[in-house]
């Protein structure tokens, strides 16, 4: 079964191009649902790390044929969004909610026709108070609303939806926020190892 994870920072945590062994999954999420499904079974999955720094929706519609439809996955995992805000605060460049709909709801209608047979999971983007947010936190904090636009489209594509923010919420109550989500969008290992639990909940009820 091949497995593509497809995003941005927080899904490529430093993967190593061209890399061998683990190198090629990153220090993130991939790399902890990568070591959990190699462990059940080496030879049964095949997981690819295609997460890019820095992308917004627009980036990943941009290069979907070539780093996604080309590789043909079983699986597809895609995560997205809170740069679509990152960058519109830092350089006026972000997506707003209405253009992150269109884009996101064509690439999944694309990626439909392309590879009918492919399983798709969305998983909700997040934000916790941090460093790197908390200056402008009340318009990082509409990655909350950017979150339910990717609940519909799973609805509205049959695709699998991994809700992600309550988890972090939940956590930050319990110990620091910066625990799981080191700036308020990078996930720690502690973050990285919440957002795996979450992805294979959803695979091993839906996929095992």
């Amino acid at each position: 079964m091949k497995i593509l994870f497809f995003g941005d920072s927080i899904t490529d945590a430093g993967w190593v191009r061209n890399g061998e062994g683990a190198y090629v999954y990153g220090f993130g999420y991939v790399r902890e649902i990568a070591g959990e499904l190699l462990d059940r079974n080496p030879e049964k999955y095949q997981i690819i790390n295609s997460g890019v720094c820095g992308n917004r929706i627009v980036d990943l519609y941009s290069r979907i044929k070539l780093n996604v439809w080309e590789k043909h996955p079983d699986v597809l995992t895609i995560l997205v969004g809170v740069n679509d805000i990152w960058h519109e605060v830092l350089s006026q460049n972000g997506v707003d909610i209405l253009r992150f709909e269109k884009i996101y709801d064509m690439l999944i209608e694309d990626t439909k026709k392309v590879l009918p047979n492919t399983k798709i999971i969305l998983l909700e983007p997040f934000v916790l108070p941090g460093y790197a947010t908390k200056e402008h936190f009340d318009e990082f904090n509409k990655v909350r609303d950017y979150a339910k636009v990717v609940e519909k489209l799973a609805k509205k594509w049959g695709a699998y939806f991994v809700p992600l923010q309550a988890e972090f919420d939940k956590a930050s109550k319990k110990h620091p926020a910066s625990c799981y989500l080191y700036d308020g969008v990078h996930p720690d290992v502690a973050g990285a190892k919440l957002i795996a639990k979450e992805w294979l909940k959803c695979f091993d009820e839906n996929f095992n």
